[in-house]
């Protein structure tokens, strides 16, 4: 997320209902065996297109694979 979140930085999560996600938002994802940070790129049905703060397009996830939204990012944590 270079550029929204660093690595080092502290972020809160929250729960989030997949109605009130919305394009632009960075959610925690279950994706390929891990859970990662990525931002919602379009939305359709029940499932989000996500991607990285670079342009990358990483793919589809289910509705299920959303398991938390970022809610506040405290930027370099580590000083």
């Amino acid at each position: 997320m270079r550029g929204r979140i660093e690595s080092g930085d502290l972020v809160t999560l929250a729960p989030v209902e997949a109605r009130d996600v919305r394009v632009d938002d960075v959610v925690l994802v279950a994706w390929k065996g891990n859970h990662l940070l990525h931002v919602v790129r379009e939305i359709r049905d029940n499932e989000f297109l996500i991607g990285n703060n670079v342009g990358k397009i990483n793919g589809w996830a289910r509705v299920q694979d959303i398991r938390g939204r970022v809610v506040d990012v405290v930027h370099d944590a580590s000083t």
